[in-house]
């Protein structure tokens, strides 16, 4: 390719004249890229690819200018890729004469100045097309500055920290403990009195400020209509009025009134957003060598017996990189989540506000750095004090578009790891986002019979006559197989109802988008939007035309928009827990739903004594002394540090009953306790659904999962909803008791859960709320320190070389092994932490002795050949025992057994 293309820089002139057949190539190379769409503005206007500071690849010019620029000026340097006029593939040829230039800069930069390790972070920052030679414009002086800051030592003799190093050391103290502004300055003051006089250290916030802003990446506020119509952006960026209601962009110049009237010298605008671009983020993952090798982590790892660790092993992951070969050959290539949410930035009894940030996060990292807050990168805030709802795309379109780009002509990306460049390009894989938010990215309504987005129309969802609400019971029987004896069940469901229907299976990109086609649905941005989408809405459960789709490749995912499996779990858990406790205002076991119960199903036991007009007690719910049991059981567990919450707290022992439980809570509650708790008051056709119910979730969220057990889930879970179906009342079912039969399915699909849950999204929206430090302006103070987080961060890569994740706080109860002085102590006795408090005396029961004493025994690596010997001879002396059978008398013989062989 290099050789193909050298008259870009030899044929010009031949003898003082242009080269007629130079001029013949430059028309080929115009109508190449006029070729590709994606590479042209306006029709006629490309990129001016001269050697002209103001163009180089920068400025759009119609065709006739460039050829008369290319005439004069001739290319660009190293220009043998067109990758800014519609070339994708980076061809090998082009990329050694890369690596020279690159290398040639380094050998520069290192003799012109004392290469550190905060010189090397400068230069990260900066990127490899910065030119130390060219006239210093603002950005080079910043450069300089750093590279100065970086050989000044803080004060004469120190020799641990130059400027440049303690100002970041101070910046990175400062976002990691969440400290305000007058405390750092405070404290560089206090710093001040303990050093020389003619020390270096920063005096104040605002000089590291201005010291380390080089290591900032761009922001960009964009001015909004104040009805969330539009954005004044591209195209539209010099409207003056909404093109949608009419409302001006810029609040009045003249405010006041009478003699007291004051004139804005600015415009000012009444609402503004602000985007983080996407780009120059990724690209620092490339410019650091703490995270450049990292990247290509997805492509260089291999499962093992099966089982599903990572997206990358996903058949979601391996189903794209089919689609588009060009794009998985160079590995580089960045893969993406996206996730929104709304919080409320101040407290309960503050105003009302919905405030929105969208983030971005990269896939290509291993399991210990993926979804980790380092690597959540925050791109669009999306201003309150509404919820923006439907029009959440209007916000999203800077976004999209540049996607748009990354995906059709990427941009040159210089990898530290392998000292080259590349031609980095992105793909969204999915969203990530609760059930309300799940409808406003994807476009389907959540509300009604037809909330589900996997049964679409096929739901049999229907509305109950005295409870007045939806419910999805008896929608499961089709989902088993056409031989099940349910499907015949006429008693235990809809009474009288035969299912032989089946579910016919998740739609594909092209069925969704060929039906968005065929109804007309329009895109949020579009004119006419609000109007069409509204009359179109009335006769289905689509609500607009997501922007989502002008992304090329969206269509080719098998999963475009991920169910929350955190939410699901926790209204599960809550409506099972509060029906159970029959906890006033939540159970589903109400007047009304035991009214309704016999006109649906078979179940006269449970009907209204027309003598007394009382109901008897249903057998899922407890009394009150079992309650109270349970509770008095709740508030005495204690969990491993870090674990769980102190779920004592949530114990309310007058009402007999808990609150204030986070969703985490609810998880560990789930999954842990609830069998156990249950398990002694509860029949054993009541208890087991729930037990099962329990343990899906449990398998569900493991860390690592095959395909065989994903599958057997997937059949499962129709079985454990119709079990519970033959307990509840109908008016337990609302969509969020239906939403489990699609989940299996997710995870075959997309692999593990721990990537696709909002637990990391909703931890770093605690983040970033904990950024506000002035509540009149909550954009911009979170844009403000958002964006020295994400220096300071960049910074602490450079703090211990290859680990990207310190400085990082040790936990309260680490004990080091090294410590432990007795090599013999067997393995189970060595504590993987220490205790937190007082010591205290705790005398153990027979039956607990025994079952510690047994414990010990089965998991200490040092009893195991012991064991095994016990077992052979066993299965030697019985030959017929099974391995269930082998178990129980191993846990009961093997203790004496143990005794005696150990002392004969």
């Amino acid at each position: 390719m290099e050789d193909d293309r050298e008259w870009m820089y030899e044929g010009r002139i031949v003898n003082g004249m242009f080269y007629n057949e130079w001029g013949d190539k430059v028309d080929e190379f115009v109508a190449f890229a006029l070729r590709h769409p994606e590479c042209v503005n306006g029709g006629t206007a490309i990129r001016c690819p001269c050697t002209l500071v103001k163009c180089q690849n920068k400025k759009f010019l119609n065709v006739e200018t460039v050829k008369v620029h290319l005439y004069r000026n001739g290319f660009v340097p190293d220009y043998y890729v067109w990758i800014y006029h519609g070339e994708k593939q980076v061809h090998q040829g082009c990329l050694s004469s890369v690596r020279v230039s690159v290398s040639e800069t380094d050998q520069m930069v290192s003799d012109n100045m004392n290469h550190t390790t905060y010189h090397r972070m400068v230069c990260d920052a900066t990127g490899p097309e910065f030119n130390p030679n060219e006239e210093p414009n603002a950005e080079a002086r910043n450069f300089y500055d750093m590279i100065r800051a970086g050989d000044k030592p803080v004060y004469e003799g120190n020799s641990k920290h130059t400027q440049l190093s303690a100002a970041v050391r101070m910046l990175e103290i400062k976002c990691r403990h969440r400290c305000s502004q007058a405390w750092f300055d405070d404290m560089s003051n206090f710093i001040q009195e303990l050093l020389p006089q003619d020390n270096l250290m920063p005096l104040d916030f605002y000089s590291t400020k201005k010291l380390v802003r080089g290591l900032g990446l761009p922001v960009q506020v964009i001015h909004c209509c104040v009805n969330n119509c539009m954005i004044y952006w591209g195209d539209d960026s010099d409207f003056n009025s909404c093109k949608k209601c009419g409302h001006a962009r810029y609040k009045q110049k003249v405010r006041g009134s009478g003699n007291r009237l004051y004139i804005r010298k600015l415009k000012v605008s009444y609402k503004k957003m602000h985007y983080f671009p996407i780009t120059p983020r990724l690209q620092r993952l490339y410019a650091s060598t703490a995270t450049a090798n990292e990247m290509r982590w997805h492509s260089e790892h291999h499962m093992e017996d099966g089982k599903m660790c990572h997206p990358s092993d996903a058949p979601a992951w391996k189903h794209f990189d089919g689609c588009f070969p060009d794009f998985s050959s160079e590995v580089r290539n960045v893969r993406l989540s996206l996730f929104a949410d709304g919080f409320q930035p101040f407290s309960q009894s503050g105003q009302q506000y919905s405030l929105w940030p969208v983030v971005v996060t990269p896939y290509n990292l291993p399991p210990d750095l993926c979804m980790k807050e380092e690597f959540m990168f925050l791109t669009v805030l999306v201003l309150g004090p509404t919820n923006p709802k439907g029009k959440i795309d209007v916000f999203l379109h800077p976004l999209i578009a540049e996607l748009k780009s990354l995906w059709g002509v990427g941009v040159q990306t210089y990898d530290i790891s392998k000292r080259q460049n590349f031609q980095m390009r992105a793909a969204l894989m999915w969203t990530i986002n609760d059930f309300p938010a799940y409808s406003m990215m994807f476009g389907w309504s959540i509300a009604g019979i037809l909330a589900c987005p996997h049964c679409m129309e096929d739901s049999d969802a229907f509305r109950l006559i005295k409870s007045r609400k939806q419910s999805w019971f008896d929608n499961h029987r089709k989902f088993l197989p056409m031989n099940h004896p349910y499907r015949r069940n006429t008693k235990d469901f809809i009474k009288n109802r035969k299912v032989t229907k089946q579910f016919p299976g998740v739609r594909y990109g092209d069925e969704i988008l060929q039906d968005l086609n065929n109804r007309g649905l329009r895109k949020v941005i579009d004119v006419d939007a609000e109007v069409v989408n509204a009359a179109i809405s009335k006769t289905c459960g689509w609500n607009k035309r997501s922007i989502f789709w002008d992304l090329p490749y969206w269509r080719e995912h098998l999963l475009r928009h991920n169910l929350d499996v955190m939410h699901i779990e926790k209204n599960v858990f809550d409506n099972i827990f509060n029906t159970v406790f029959n906890i006033l205002g939540k159970t589903k076991d109400t007047y009304k739903s035991r009214d309704e119960l016999n006109k649906y199903c078979r179940r006269p036991q449970f009907a209204q004594n027309l003598v007394t007009s009382k109901y008897l007690d249903v057998p899922f719910v407890l009394n009150k002394s079992q309650k109270t049991d349970v509770l008095e059981w709740v508030k005495k567990l204690r969990f491993p540090d870090g674990y769980a919450s102190n779920l004592g707290r949530c114990v309310d022992a007058n009402k007999l009953k808990m609150f204030g439980m986070k969703s985490h809570d609810c998880h560990v509650f789930m999954q842990r306790l609830l069998p156990i708790a249950l398990r002694e008051f509860l029949p054993n056709r009541i208890w087991e659904p729930i037990t099962e119910i329990s343990l899906f979730f449990k398998q569900l969220t493991s860390s690592s999962l095959t395909d065989e057990e994903l599958r057997n889930l997937d059949e499962q879970i129709p079985v454990i909803l119709c079990n519970l179906e033959k307990i509840f009342p109908p008016s337990f079912f609302d969509s969020m008791e239906h939403l489990p039969v699609h989940l299996a399915y997710e995870a075959r699909i997309a692999g593990p859960v721990h990537y696709r849950w909002m637990y990391p999204p909703e931890r770093y929206l605690r983040k970033i709320k904990h950024k506000i430090m002035n509540k009149a302006q909550v954009e911009g103070s979170i844009s403000i320190g958002y964006i020295m987080d994400e220096a300071a961060k960049f910074a602490s890569f450079y703090f211990k070389e290859g680990d990207p994740t310190l400085p990082l706080k040790e936990k309260r109860n680490k004990v080091y092994l090294d410590d432990i002085v007795d090599d013999d102590m067997f393995e189970i006795f060595k504590p993987p932490g220490k205790a937190i408090g007082a010591e205290g005396k705790w005398y153990l029961a027979d039956n607990e002795y025994t079952a510690a004493h047994l414990y010990v025994l089965m998991n200490c690596p040092e009893v195991q050949p012991f064991i095994d010997v016990f077992v052979t001879e066993k299965r030697k002396q019985f030959p017929n025992l099974n391995d269930e059978a082998v178990n129980a008398v191993t846990e009961q013989e093997f203790p004496s057994w143990f005794e005696k062989y150990v002392c004969s």
